[in-house]
């Protein structure tokens, strides 16, 4: 398993976690706590499946010759599922892999073309969620002028949110007859994806409140369960590094601001890790152009059916179903092959 597994560090941070999560101080600090548990839960499961595997293997080893070819092949099929499981948990041990996400989705140039395109990838990930257990709340939308969404961000709750789904960070690209083209005519439409952790923790970053430009303004997308009706929707600018948060999720303008600067603050920390420490290679890309030749992957409709990623070299010969949120095995293919 090469270097991605090293079972020795591995029996040393289920230890350290175990020490932490046994100290009664520790408690006092849900969210830290509440994310060690799963960690060690992850680690743990990790663990179990690789000493179940090593045990099946002896014993299949020892009693081969007694056992029958459909036997042996029964044992060998279900080595391959424990293999295949214990894979996925090896390439789901990034330190954030855990932890809850924001996604967002900003549409290209092209007008309505490109917000239709951003909104069919928010139904999309809308759709996965659903199909696969995982939770997601409309954080902020601003609709389309005509159809589609000019900017959305999501939070998306669930066992390792962001290590499923931190492959998804890039420029989207989809080619089809456009539905907004009387001449029926194939357009090329982009649509960008960031996915940042939801961290729990964001040790050395604090926020002078005089490098935060804080407008309000009116809901105009259907904030959680319902529609905002009141100037409650809040967007702030943290001016040194321009990053722009926007939050209308909660009824009050209080509750938005907290939760605005609670995005920021992992925006920031994700930045720090980034560019101080170097612990994260790269959690986002914005310094591309949402344009042709930068995307990361093609959803191509017309004049045939296939979806690409150009990392991976992914394909998949069914974009509706990819795009009616049936991306597990492409994420899934994508966490083995893509290496941050």
């Amino acid at each position: 398993m090469g270097g991605h597994f090293d079972i020795s560090k591995l029996q040393a941070r289920i230890k350290e976690l175990d020490e932490q999560i046994n100290d009664d101080k520790l408690w006092q600090d849900f969210e830290k706590a509440n994310s060690l548990n799963k960690e060690y839960a992850n680690l743990k499961k990790t663990l179990d499946n690789y000493n179940s595997l090593n045990e099946q293997l002896k014993i299949l080893k020892v009693f081969q010759k007694d056992l029958s070819e459909d036997e042996v092949n029964k044992e060998i099929n279900d080595l391959y599922i424990k293999i295949t499981e214990l894979e996925k948990l090896i390439h789901l041990n990034g330190p954030y892999d855990n932890l809850n996400c924001y996604l967002e989705i900003h549409p290209g140039a092209g007008g309505t073309e490109s917000c239709d395109w951003a909104n069919m990838l928010l139904r999309m990930y809308e759709r996965f969620c659903e199909k696969n257990n995982f939770v997601y709340d409309v954080i902020y939308e601003n609709k389309g002028d005509e159809a589609g969404i000019k900017a959305v961000s999501i939070l998306i709750k669930g066992n390792m949110a962001y290590g499923y789904l931190k492959n998804e960070s890039g420029v989207h690209r989809l080619v089809r007859i456009s539905p907004f083209d009387s001449n029926k005519r194939r357009h090329t439409s982009f649509a960008s994806v960031t996915v940042t952790p939801e961290f729990t923790t964001t040790p050395n970053i604090e926020i002078n409140e005089a490098d935060l430009k804080i407008d309000v303004f009116h809901s105009s997308g259907a904030g959680g369960q319902s529609v905002n009706t009141s100037n409650s929707a809040v967007r702030i600018t943290h001016l040194p590094s321009k990053i722009v948060v926007n939050c209308q999720n909660e009824r009050s303008q209080l509750k938005n601001k907290e939760l605005a600067i609670k995005i920021l603050k992992s925006k920031l920390y994700e930045k720090y890790l980034s560019e101080e420490e170097k612990k994260i290679n790269s959690l986002k890309d914005t310094s591309k152009n949402i344009e042709f030749g930068n995307q990361i992957r093609n959803y191509i409709l017309e004049p045939y059916k296939l979806v690409k990623d150009n990392r991976s070299d992914y394909e998949s010969n069914d974009p509706e179903k990819i795009l009616d949120g049936d991306i597990l095995e492409m994420l899934e293919f994508n966490i083995k092959k893509i290496v941050k």
